[in-house]
């Protein structure tokens, strides 16, 4: 299956022509602590201003949906295509998140327990994980199938392997997919209570390394048969029950969905050029990472982790 054209906003940027020109010039996007969030964790941004949902789409009216807005602007012409195309009946969305717009149900308690009342404006949909898939769905009257995928900081990625079979068996002929996660509480003060935030930065396999730095954004692609210059070739998963939060430390899963991958993409070792790795700083994840990769791809295989410059993004941001 081939992607075609992108839709992304980050903390490097709101389109693909930003983000890879502040990526080349190697640009550092200090981490602050969100205003609107009253936090004190510093984190990375998205500092450009974002579309309105429009009043008709209040229901989901939530700045995870106002990332997606972002990224789905960019790529509105070929979506207008497809639809032309194929027809709004054989369009798909598979959106991949771990938030959705909890923030928004962050500040509706807040408000509840100060006023004894929801703030007028919220809704539930606002943060539930498929109203993230149902309002491109709506926004955009298309009627194939729309679901959210959240499988934490794997969402995005198996959002694509779900896009793919949704093309394979014949379902649909165009599938709007990607991720996107927004900052909240929740996520920030969960992250530093498992002790695996930096204060500072994200420095992945550094032997200073301190923890990562959450980040969120938007990325939208739209993927269908028809060749392009981007395939998606391969998807491998595996899943350890190791732990709730840690991985296993031998990294044999991680590797075990990797050669799935290649298999998947009839692919050798040797044909893959670069690795973008998770590499989320953190002690553990990291050294299981290194250990996986050496045991499928030896010590050859140029690798980096882009996770300096965006901040780890959960479901916003695809998983090696």
């Amino acid at each position: 299956m081939y992607l075609h054209d992108l839709g992304i906003v980050c903390a490097l940027g709101d389109s693909k022509t930003e983000v890879l020109a502040n990526w080349l010039a190697g640009r550092a996007v200090q981490p602050q602590a969100p205003a609107w969030l009253k936090s004190t964790i510093p984190a990375l941004a998205v500092l450009t201003q974002l579309p309105i949902i429009p009043s008709s789409f209040n229901i989901y009216a939530c700045r995870n949906n106002r990332l997606l807005l972002s990224a789905l602007n960019q790529i509105e012409s070929a979506i207008a295509s497809a639809i032309d195309c194929y027809g709004a009946e054989r369009i798909g969305v598979v959106i991949g998140t771990s938030t959705s717009g909890v923030a928004e149900g962050e500040i509706a308690l807040q408000t509840l327990r100060a006023n004894g009342s929801m703030p007028n404006q919220y809704h539930y949909k606002q943060q539930e994980l498929g109203g993230a898939a149902e309002f491109l769905a709506a926004y955009l009257d298309i009627h194939g199938p729309a679901y959210t995928v959240s499988t934490t900081c794997s969402s995005s990625a198996n959002a694509l392997g779900s896009a793919r079979r949704l093309l394979r068996l014949g379902v649909c002929d165009a599938v709007i997919v990607g991720g996107a996660d927004s900052l909240c509480r929740t996520t920030l003060e969960g992250f530093a209570a498992l002790g695996a935030l930096s204060r500072t930065s994200c420095n992945p396999f550094s032997k200073n390394r301190d923890g990562t730095l959450i980040g969120e954004g938007a990325a939208l692609f739209l993927m269908t048969r028809e060749p392009s210059a981007i395939a998606l070739l391969g998807v491998g998963a595996s899943a350890d029950a190791y732990h709730i939060s840690a991985p296993r430390p031998d990294g044999s899963c991680a590797a075990m969905a990797m050669q799935a991958a290649l298999g998947d993409a009839q692919l050798r070792v040797e044909q893959v050029d670069y690795i973008n790795l998770h590499g989320t700083a953190t002690w553990q994840n990291d050294a299981m990472e290194s250990r996986a990769v050496a045991q499928v791809f030896g010590n050859s295989t140029f690798c980096s982790s882009s996770k300096p410059s965006t901040g780890h993004c959960l479901g916003g941001g695809r998983r090696a």
